[in-house]
């Protein structure tokens, strides 16, 4: 908050004690690492999807990533010095790139088998 956002250290401050709340009254997380790991997986989807969504709006096609082995990326990344493992964790990848080929159909079920409007 102080180096990126240049935030003066009052508001940084209310911040921290609100995420600190959040974290601890709204959602329960605090104190189970496993908890909030998955919690900070599931917010990277939101950014994933909105890359994503902005690569495919320029002409750049991409691909989420779940199967791979989390220790063998984290251990690799560590030994580059892209990532410190003591305060981060991989949660997904993607690819970004362009297609030699057009795509088979997607087969998918109707909206309407797996949505339920209420």
């Amino acid at each position: 908050m102080k180096e990126v956002q240049n935030l003066p250290p009052e508001i940084a401050e209310g911040r921290r004690n609100m995420y600190a709340a959040f974290l601890k009254s709204d959602f329960g997380l605090d104190g189970n690492e496993r908890a909030m790991f998955e919690w900070g997986a599931r917010q990277t989807y939101l950014a994933l999807g909105n890359m994503m969504t902005a690569a495919a709006q320029i002409g750049i096609d991409s691909c989420p990533i779940e199967g791979f082995n989390k220790q063998q990326i984290e251990e690799i990344l560590a030994a580059e010095g892209i990532m410190d493992p003591e305060h981060f964790g991989i949660a997904c990848m993607v690819a970004f790139g362009y297609r030699l080929n057009e795509p088979r159909g997607k087969t998918r079920r109707s909206a309407d088998q797996v949505v339920q409007w209420v």
